[in-house]
């Protein structure tokens, strides 16, 4: 039977048929006390009881959300035993219209569904259902989160069964998938499926079978999307790769931190800009500005880290235990030199923890590389090595601190923070050997002057004492005389301890040392 024409409790009339679903109807329509458009959602006649408490909760859930990237709901109602929702009209394109869609489209889309899903998971209501088709994006490149219907707010009472299965299968979440308690982090790992589709545009599990495909959320990793799209940026697919984690808490733990993520995953020159809307991919393109929230904290929040240590045991510890913290994404790891120092440039992470031994590439040769090709990461050493002439070249070869691996989890974390406020970090054990014992008794070490700071910056940067002399433009016995003096001075018995003693007290500056050219070659 038609509705087109009827008016609902003699104010909301059907204008057009929308679409059906399998326990409701859409309709557009007109609010005729208001003048406004909206859409109609009617629930099918003879539905099951526990369906028709879905179709009312989802008026509960949305009432209490205020969100642009959410549907509004406006009313609801009975009509001649016709139960019916009013919702607010949305002019625009199913999510599934942009699969698959370049980075830039798929950050800008998927960072706003994050933001919108943090908004309701901060007033205790998880969405359930994530998925392309509950999702449009409107003319003007906003998205908006539909179909509330399986939403579960804070003081509803659950309409499902402990342990019954609900969400659409080729999306749900490994806790779905086996009928446990849910939080805020299955809409995480259903956005994460969502965000695979759109960079690559396959679902990253598939089987004809429904309990097969369960058990691939339960059991199967994500393949890499960037065996599809091999130009995908690694950091974007680090992203994907983290909201898909089997276990919840090497998740995102907020959806927040995974919108954090992806606008840091791409460098600012290759998003889109406030003025640009998302294109969709056959091509059509709008020229009108993009309706952004207004609250998006800086990207820096995120702090994108690559972490290269051939000893997987505690290089997995230490990943785990930065991914507790939703400040921190671990966007690739490395066993080897060579795989290191491919990543880091890849990826131009925010800080590369680097261990000095390692197959392949050793960190002292992937520092100076790092330094020349992506001067914007800070290199922290983690090693077990305490050497003095290890410290030194690390120091002068680029690292911006240098920490023992039997280092703290929540020193390394201070540490990481230090040096990406521009200080030098050396740990327990190093700061010690530097200041005291191995290296000299004195810490009330005279400053030096202007000569002998220079001095100390080519010691640490490698000059010989022969292109010191010349960088100075004076005699070798004038230096050696200058050399001694200095090391005096410090009380320090050799010149690297002189140049580690005046990098700890900051005589000498590291930002100083890095701007300095390298020796020249001998």
């Amino acid at each position: 039977m038609s509705l087109i024409g009827v008016k609902f409790n003699g104010r909301y009339e059907v204008l057009e048929h929308l679409g059906e679903g399998a326990t409701s109807t859409v309709y557009k329509g007109l609010d005729t006390l208001l003048g406004r458009e909206i859409a109609l959602k009617v629930l099918l006649p003879h539905v099951r009881e526990t369906t028709r408490k879905r179709f009312f909760q989802e008026a509960m859930a949305a009432a209490q959300l205020n969100h642009p990237n959410i549907m509004a709901i406006y009313d609801r109602g009975e009509d001649n035993g016709r139960s019916f929702l009013v919702i607010e009209f949305v002019d625009g394109s199913p999510l599934t219209s942009y699969i698959p869609s370049p980075p830039e489209v798929v950050v800008d889309l998927g960072a706003q569904i994050a933001r919108a899903l943090d908004y309701a998971h901060e007033r205790e209501i998880i969405h359930r259902d994530i998925k392309p088709a509950n999702i449009k994006v409107t003319k003007q490149g906003q998205v908006k989160i539909m179909d509330l219907g399986l939403a579960l707010p804070r003081e509803a009472q659950r309409v499902t069964t402990p342990g019954m299965v609900i969400g659409t299968p080729a999306y749900i979440s490994p806790e779905q998938a086996q009928g446990l308690p849910l939080d805020r982090r299955t809409d995480i790992y259903s956005l994460g499926i969502v965000l695979y589709e759109m960079v690559t545009g396959q679902l990253p599990f598939n089987a004809d079978d429904i309990t097969a495909l369960m058990l691939q959320h339960v059991q199967q990793p994500a393949p890499s999307p960037r065996l599809l799209v091999p130009d995908l940026p690694r950091a974007l697919e680090g992203v994907i790769l983290k909201a898909l984690e089997k276990q919840i808490t090497r998740r995102f733990q907020t959806a927040r931190a995974l919108a954090d993520a992806l606008q840091a995953s791409l460098p600012a020159s290759a998003q889109l800009s406030d003025a640009t809307t998302p294109r969709r991919p056959e091509g059509l393109s709008q020229n009108v500005q993009t309706d952004r929230l207004r609250d998006q904290p800086h990207r820096g929040k995120t702090i994108r880290v690559v972490m290269a240590d051939d000893h997987t045991l505690l290089r997995r510890t230490l990943a785990n235990y930065l991914e507790q913290s939703d400040q921190f994404v671990v966007m690739a790891e490395a066993g080897d030199g060579d795989s290191a120092l491919a990543q880091t440039l890849a990826i131009q992470p925010d800080v590369l923890i680097l261990d000095l031994n390692m197959p392949g590439k050793g960190g002292l040769e992937i520092l100076p590389i790092v330094r020349a090709k992506a001067p914007n990461v800070k290199v922290l050493v983690l090693t077990g090595r305490d050497d003095d002439l290890y410290i030194m070249r690390a120091l002068r070869s680029g690292a911006h601190g240098y920490l023992l691996k039997s280092t703290d989890e929540q020193k390394l974390v201070e540490a990481i923070r230090k040096i990406l406020d521009g200080e030098i970090v050396m740990g327990k054990g190093i700061a010690e050997k530097v200041v005291s014992g191995l290296l000299g008794g004195k810490t009330d070490a005279k400053k030096p002057d202007e000569t002998e700071t220079q001095i100390l910056l080519y010691v640490a940067k490698g000059y010989s004492n022969e292109q010191i002399a010349d960088a100075l433009g004076v005699s070798m016995i004038s230096f050696v005389e200058r050399m001694a003096n200095l090391m005096n001075k410090l009380d320090v018995r050799d010149r690297n301890a002189a140049a580690l003693k005046a990098l700890s007290e900051g005589l000498i500056m590291l930002e100083d040392l890095h701007q300095l050219p390298p020796p020249p070659e001998a």
